[in-house]
């Protein structure tokens, strides 16, 4: 039986088997070549500068579910925690949004997002909410003709199913495909708002920097470009090169860290600079830089079947990043800008697909995630509760 594995896994047990690496674009499914003997989890190898100003993560962390918050999802994508302590959750396939007590559990329609066209890995995708509001959402989405970003009042006094304001477009015009459609999206310390994009299996739109896709995007709260901060004050293309972003949040040093997925044989971790290009499609994983072209390299890297991340959350002086095809989670301990010590691997098998993983900084004084499976969105294996959403304690 699947998810019988334990729940604290070190990376010398992680690699049990040679690989035949998928396209981890497709959330880490397929065949594929076969890929470069290097190790799991490994950094770039490059040395690590010396930062004396910062304080390194301790190289062993836990984690602990503290409870199954909710069951019975239908392909969940996007959470936004509401400030009281209860979630906002995305149905890729539905393009419904429903709101679930986060001590109860109790779930409710919130609505129907109107536009939504799923497909392969398209549909509503992620959800934000505006910075210091309980009624602003944003989602990003697949339509018949692009992705794109809207913004909605969301008035949870309203009767089920009539919770959702008339959805406003921000931005247009995001390539989609079949694949690689990113979804991500946030709010920096900056109050500007970031998306992660993908190269709907068209790579060269990748180092396109007229394209939006295969990007990390910076915009104001309008979808304008933000005018100061980004490459181009006219462009909300922030940096470039990537072929699929799902994850992104930032330090408590308002560094932006950004979960990638490889195609044939790396993963990516990547820390996020504003006109960097991270090498998609020329590249990918490390070493990117020895061709001479100023690629930037990954901080960490995994085989795509061990990784295939989607999620991504700062807590504790790590990176927590949530693995589709490697049913785990990874910690990855900071000390600056760099990588302090070997990843770690948590809850390997043991609640398949993982999505999407949240912060909970507001209810748990910083030491709490959420955790979003994603066993019912047509890759995994559902078993009876299917798909859920996990509270988790991580030190």
């Amino acid at each position: 039986m699947r998810r019988t594995t334990g729940v604290n896994v070190g990376l010398g047990l992680a690699l049990t088997v040679l690989l035949t690496a998928g396209c981890s674009g497709g959330d880490g499914d397929g065949g594929g070549k076969s890929p470069r003997p290097t190790g799991l989890g490994s950094s770039p190898g490059k040395t690590p500068d010396e930062d004396t100003s910062a304080t390194a993560a301790p190289a062993k962390g836990s984690v602990e579910v503290v409870k199954t918050v909710a069951t019975g999802l239908k392909s969940p994508w996007g959470l936004a925690p509401l400030p009281g302590g209860d979630l906002l959750i995305a149905s890729r396939d539905t393009g419904k949004i429903v709101r679930v007590d986060g001590k109860s559990g109790k779930k409710t329609e919130a609505g129907t997002v109107p536009g939504v066209a799923p497909g392969g890995e398209g549909g509503l995708l992620g959800l934000a909410l505006a910075p210091g509001s309980d009624n602003m959402l944003y989602a990003y989405f697949t339509t018949e003709s692009d992705n794109r970003i809207v913004r909605m009042v969301y008035d949870g006094d309203k009767d089920a199913g009539e919770q959702l304001g008339a959805p406003d477009t921000v931005l247009k015009g995001i390539p989609k495909g079949t694949v690689h459609n990113g979804g991500r999206i946030a709010f920096g310390p900056d109050k500007m708002l970031y998306a992660g994009t993908g190269e709907s299996g068209e790579g060269g739109l990748s180092q396109d920097k007229d394209s939006l896709g295969g990007k990390i995007l910076r915009m104001t709260p309008d979808g304008d470009p933000p005018g100061q901060g980004n490459p181009e004050p006219d462009s909300v293309v922030y940096s470039y090169g990537h072929r699929n972003v799902q994850g992104l949040d930032w330090d408590d040093d308002k560094r932006l860290w950004a979960s990638e997925f490889g195609q044939d044989t790396w993963d990516e971790l990547n820390l996020v600079e504003p006109g960097k290009n991270y090498g998609w499609p020329d590249a990918e994983g490390a070493d990117k830089g020895a061709g001479g072209k100023g690629f930037t390299d990954p901080v960490a890297q995994w085989k795509t079947a061990e990784a295939s991340p989607s999620g991504l959350a700062f807590a504790k002086g790590s990176v927590w990043m949530a693995g589709l095809r490697g049913e785990r989670l990874w910690r990855i301990p900071l000390k600056g800008a760099e990588q302090a010590a070997k990843p770690q691997a948590f809850l390997e098998g043991k609640y398949g697909r993982l999505r999407t993983v949240v912060a909970d900084h507001g209810t748990s004084g910083g030491d709490g995630l959420w955790l979003v499976t994603s066993e019912t969105d047509g890759r995994g294996s559902p078993e009876k509760g299917d798909d859920r959403v996990l509270r988790l304690k991580v030190r």
